[in-house]
């Protein structure tokens, strides 16, 4: 009987995309068809946006970690940690080693609003913001003015609200959760107590998903603003354009409860203002104020009004997208990994996530895509396995390889630390800590 032929795959990124196409994979396993699978990650810890990039007060989304880790354990599944492909590895080394080499690294720059007064110590990208509280080891100095007793969130999506959410809420909340030490003592020690959440559009554009707004009237301790008439009008005008989806319908819904919510009086506030786009940040050697134009729709379109008003703030947070950083070797467009529906055209190389698609979708969403790249991926395998050598060879002698093995470790000192803190987990956030950890 012929052995069943065994592909090699090289996975870089060890996020949402990363895992779910080692899934994919795993799962297209047959009779006649196996893989074995490495996957590269630059940093000594795992799981990308479910680590760095999911808020600490919505812990259930991190459970999808669980099954990360159960895709780790399968057979012929080697994890390559503190190893950066396009610095301690080349794309060129990777490739010839591999029967494909599949992209899944995310989206880590912040979009620019591109005005006046944007790089004003106190205007910061949600893409420093959010790894800051988050723990990840390259945003731990990042400076995040809490001096004032007002920040501005500029965007209408769920980065924004996490954003918002987490300088809005009592800190208590959050001394159960992972909230990265330093960012934990700097948001009990804050002066904010008016966030205020600005989009460019009306409520019925917004991005928030319903189950994140209809979080907001459960809040405790905060009182959440939008105007009643703000409302009534993005259901009027949703209403003119046509039939009413279901997701729409839901938000347009929770929007009416917040609306409707009698306010308690509570010292801490989040205010929504939407057909509001910001024009200028003004400030002498840091963020002062902002100016937005107010803006209308008409005929379906976002009009400038000539009008404007401002905020009064130290702390600006722009959360309106994201694109890729670029790696040596790959090709990029508008933020992305230049592809046709996955596949890198010429080579044997393939992207999934947001390094294909751009920002969007849940967690979940990476699944789905995974398994349409795999699809492909699969269709275009030549009829015998490369055999390209071990990619261990080329690795700098000098980079300390994080192993399963060792992220194991480095998962179990974690979480015994914050179990005797009563927090799920305590992150550590340097590099050098974290390799010892492993050992």
């Amino acid at each position: 009987m012929d052995p069943v032929p065994r592909y090699k795959i090289a996975i870089v990124g060890a996020g949402p995309a990363g895992y779910f196409t080692a899934q994919a994979l795993q799962n297209a396993q047959s009779d006649d068809l196996s893989f074995s699978i490495d996957m590269f990650e630059r940093l000594p810890t795992m799981w990308g946006l479910v680590r760095s990039g999911v808020a600490p007060d919505h812990p259930k989304i991190k459970t999808v970690a669980k099954v990360f880790e159960k895709i780790a354990s399968e057979p012929d599944f080697r994890l390559f940690g503190n190893v950066e492909v396009g610095t301690d590895l080349d794309i060129e080394e990777l490739c010839p080693r591999y029967d494909a080499v599949v992209m899944c690294t995310g989206s880590s720059i912040g979009k620019t609003l591109g005005i006046p007064g944007e790089d004003l110590p106190g205007s910061l990208s949600a893409a420093d913001f959010v790894p800051w509280y988050n723990g990840h080891p390259d945003y731990v100095n990042v400076n995040v003015p809490l001096d004032g007793d007002t920040a501005v969130i500029i965007g209408a999506g769920n980065v924004a609200m996490d954003c918002a959410r987490m300088l809005g809420i009592e800190p208590t909340e959050l001394d159960p959760t992972d909230t990265a030490s330093h960012a934990h003592a700097a948001l009990h020690a804050s002066k904010i107590r008016k966030v205020y959440i600005a989009g460019r559009r009306g409520p019925e554009h917004a991005a928030f998903t319903a189950p994140e707004l209809r979080e907001l009237p459960k809040l405790e301790h905060t009182d959440v603003i939008i105007e009643n008439s703000a409302v009534q009008e993005a259901n009027e005008r949703a209403q003119a354009a046509g039939e009413i989806d279901k997701q729409l319908a839901s938000n347009l819904e929770a929007w009416r409860l917040i609306a409707e919510k009698p306010l308690e009086g509570h010292d801490r506030v989040m205010e929504f203002r939407f057909l509001s786009a910001p024009k200028e940040i003004k400030g002498t050697d840091r963020v002062e104020e902002v100016i937005f134009g107010i803006n209308e729709i008409k005929g379906g379109k976002v009009v400038d009004t000539g009008e404007t008003y401002s905020i009064k703030t130290n702390l600006v947070i722009t959360a309106i997208g994201y694109h890729a950083l670029p790696i040596k070797g790959i090709s990029y467009r508008d933020g992305k990994v230049e592809n046709d529906e996955g596949r890198v055209l010429g080579t044997n190389i393939y992207t999934v996530g947001w390094a294909k698609r751009g920002p969007s979708g849940v967690i979940g969403t990476n699944k789905s895509d995974a398994s349409d790249v795999v699809k492909l991926l699969i269709e275009d395998l030549g009829p015998e396995p490369k055999n390209g050598g071990d990619i261990s060879v080329v690795i700098p002698q000098a980079i300390k390889v994080i192993d399963q093995a060792g992220w194991t470790k480095i998962n179990a000192a974690e979480v015994a630390a914050g179990e005797a803190l009563g927090k799920p987990r305590l992150k550590e956030v340097d590099v050098a800590k974290l390799i010892s950890l492993a050992e």
